[in-house]
């Protein structure tokens, strides 16, 4: 009888010295290399690879062909969409070996990046932010930020739900789906949740 409370399908390589958690399903052909942390109820789809010591929080949601190098963080509730794409060197070359002088990209709690994104490494991806599909993303993203484009620019708000925030004259506004409340600072560059 098996001891494992995650399900990894039988194509799937699961290397040494890795924590996956409860829950957590692994799907075809992907690859965990060692000394991996992947949470809780997380979904690592098909075609995936997970370098050596990245850390996934719980309810990460992988879609097929993403790769996740060395150096990524992501925390709970990230969703990476299908065939993203990280960085973890600034300045590759194939004749230079830049193991262990990889840049740390942190995405925080529930950030979404969409399908065929490219998020270029040292950069950090706020909480809740979300980068649309094709976007590559050169610097660091505020918290609640839509970014689209390449390179990648800011051109709204969304909430924790993902749907665009419009804000009225008191600089506040409403999320259609969950009714949280957000207001956005006198300078209009920062935007917190206040209900």
């Amino acid at each position: 009888m098996s001891k494992k409370k995650y399900y990894a399908h039988e194509t799937a390589v699961i290397d040494d010295n890795c924590i996956i958690g409860r829950d957590t399903k692994i799907w075809h052909f992907s690859h965990i290399m060692s000394n991996c942390d992947i949470g809780e109820a997380c979904n690592i789809g098909q075609n995936v690879v997970v370098s050596p010591e990245v850390k996934l929080g719980s309810n990460v949601k992988v879609q097929n062909n993403v790769s996740i190098y060395t150096g990524v963080v992501c925390e709970d509730d990230v969703f990476l969409g299908p065939s993203m794409v990280f960085t973890n060197v600034i300045n590759p070359r194939s004749a230079v070996n830049r193991r262990g002088k990889y840049a740390i990209t942190n995405v925080k709690k529930g950030a979404s990046i969409g399908a065929n994104a490219t998020i270029i490494c040292g950069n950090d991806i706020g909480e809740y932010a979300l980068i649309g599909a094709g976007a590559v993303v050169t610097k660091s993203i505020k918290p609640y930020a839509l970014i689209v484009g390449n390179p990648a620019r800011q051109i709204g708000w969304v909430s924790e739900y993902g749907h665009r925030l419009i804000f009225d004259d008191n600089n506040e506004a409403v999320c259609p789906e969950s009714n949280q409340e957000y207001k956005l600072n006198p300078k209009g560059d920062i935007v917190e949740r206040i209900r």
